[in-house]
């Protein structure tokens, strides 16, 4: 079976760093991309629409496809400019006052519009677009797309090969949990895996419910190929808190990367 492959999410880890600059040099130096000599790649962006107004993309938004569709051309650009391979699309929130029971069906119609719109895109530029459930007990109450199966669902009616399902651990155990059943029933789908501890969203070494050993073996043991993102929020010192990672090089008998 071969090793996971680990990058780091620079939004959330090194914090302590004053930019973007310094935070990919940091992460290209500490070897979270995984063995020594691997060369630091960008592995996903986000198309995100306008976060200062409090958007969370705009995927399944009534009235804003043009608005998606301006998003997904810009993202697009950066995407081949950096050489990266996946683009998140972000599905966007409830509007405001709106009911989610109400609005579902027509978010959803909007979704697979604008869904089967980006698919034809990026084939042409041969990219994946990722969605990946975000919690609404905690993180964001809002957004329109919270559990692996609603996504699932929308991928299956979609059809696009090069659509594909986000996992991100931190959220699907909070929605769902069952992570054994679900990661074995969805990882067919699966184009990146993301992870974080529960329920404080720390590094995997840290204190909480998830217990990674288990989950990094399980992935190996189904054939997951694609890249583990780091998208946690250090409780510390980032590479004082990488210590998670080079247990994982031991437990696999592999040189660690800059460290």
């Amino acid at each position: 079976m071969a090793p996971l492959r680990f990058s780091a999410n620079v939004s959330w880890l090194f914090p302590e760093l004053p930019g973007l600059p310094e935070r990919l040099q940091a992460a290209g130096r500490r070897g979270a991309a995984g063995l020594r000599g691997a060369k630091p790649a960008l592995t996903l962006l986000l198309s995100t629409g306008d976060q200062e107004k409090g958007e969370m993309g705009l995927g399944a938004v009534p009235g804003r496809q043009a608005a998606f569709r301006e998003g997904l051309e810009q993202a697009v650009l950066y995407a081949k400019a950096l050489g990266c391979p996946r683009i998140h699309l972000m599905a966007g929130r409830v509007p405001p006052g709106a009911d989610r029971a109400a609005v579902q069906a027509e978010m959803e119609t909007v979704f697979l519009e604008n869904l089967r719109h980006a698919a034809g895109v990026l084939a042409q530029e041969n990219l994946v677009g990722l969605l990946e459930p975000i919690n609404t007990r905690i993180t964001d109450p809002q957004y329109f797309l919270d559990t692996p199966q609603q996504a699932a669902a929308i991928l299956q009616k979609v059809g696009r090969p090069n659509l594909q399902l986000q996992m991100d651990v931190f959220h699907w155990q909070i929605m769902d949990g069952n992570l054994t059943g679900n990661i074995r029933k969805f990882l067919p789908i699966v184009g990146h895996v993301q992870v974080a501890q529960v329920p404080d969203r720390g590094e995997p070494g840290s204190s909480g419910e998830l217990d990674f050993s288990y989950l990094f073996q399980l992935l190996e043991d189904e054939g997951y190929q694609g890249f583990v993102g780091c998208e946690y929020r250090p409780q510390g010192d980032t590479v004082e808190g990488l210590s998670w990672l080079r247990s994982y090089w031991d437990r696999r008998g592999h040189p660690r990367g800059g460290q």
